[in-house]
């Protein structure tokens, strides 16, 4: 088994928690990792800082802005997310971010760091299913999943694509538009989530817009994870150095109710 399949398996549903790498500095980014950890996340999403980043709203451009203006560069980041896979063996860890920083040095580049640098999977925004010839085989070729998107808009006729190629977990972006702090109904998550399980075999986590314990918990029971973002990087904005703490704080509440979810699904 992979660290993803693991963690899936062993925390069902699991807790993604997103971060953006070099925010506020390069220096930084260990210690609020080490927190999501401690905190109970299950998995980690580190975010590629960018200057476009365009399926994300005002927090984690903000995010980007901050990490991008204290010098992170793709070297610093492939550097955190080594040492992360050093600190937490076991811990799985998904680059997140857009195809430009990833393809720039071309794709057998990009894999062969990202493996170098323990990174378990690799969710690219804006490289549909159609031009998965652009990343996909090479970061297949390294062994690292390739974690797809799909959205209220994606119908039966095109999540077949999606799904084409895709492991690790498959990303269900529960509202059309950007991160932040609106949420999609809780019917309209369960029956995505439904038709989404019918379709394959692979985990599928629910993200954008979760924010409070009660949407995890809510989402939890019926999804594989809840991915949690937006969030935590308004924590690290507000907190800078000092966000660990309250970063590990919030977590633990977000952590509390996905467990109390497990329990009520095992019961």
């Amino acid at each position: 088994m992979t660290r993803l399949s693991n963690a899936f398996a062993k925390a069902h549903p699991a807790l993604v928690a997103f971060v953006t790498a070099g925010d506020p500095t390069p220096a930084d980014t260990a210690a609020i990792l080490d927190a999501l950890v401690a905190g109970g996340a299950d998995v980690i999403e580190l975010g590629m800082p960018f200057t476009d980043p365009m399926a994300d709203g005002p927090a984690i451009q903000a995010a980007n802005i901050r990490s991008l203006g204290a010098g992170t560069r793709t070297a610093d980041i492939l550097s955190i997310a080594k040492a992360f896979r050093a600190r937490h063996p076991e811990t799985p860890l998904v680059l997140m971010g857009y195809a430009n920083p990833m393809t720039i040095r071309g794709a057998d580049w990009f894999a062969a760091a990202a493996k170098d640098a323990g990174v378990d999977g690799v969710i690219c925004v804006d490289i549909p299913p159609e031009e998965d010839a652009a990343l996909g085989p090479a970061l297949r070729s390294a062994g690292i999943d390739l974690i797809r998107l799909a959205t209220p808009t994606t119908d039966a006729a095109r999540l077949p694509a999606v799904l084409d190629g895709a492991s690790g977990f498959l990303y269900y972006v529960s509202v059309a538009g950007i991160t932040g702090k609106q949420q999609a109904a809780q019917a309209s998550i369960e029956d995505a989530v439904a038709r989404l399980k019918a379709a394959t075999d692979i985990p599928v986590a629910v993200g954008f817009g979760v924010r409070t314990p009660e949407q995890a918990a809510a989402i939890a029971r019926v999804a594989d994870g809840v991915v949690v973002g937006s969030a935590i990087v308004e924590l690290v904005g507000a907190h800078g150095k000092d966000a660990p703490a309250p970063v590990r704080a919030y977590i633990e509440t977000l952590s509390a109710a996905i467990r109390g979810a497990r329990q009520e699904i095992a019961a």
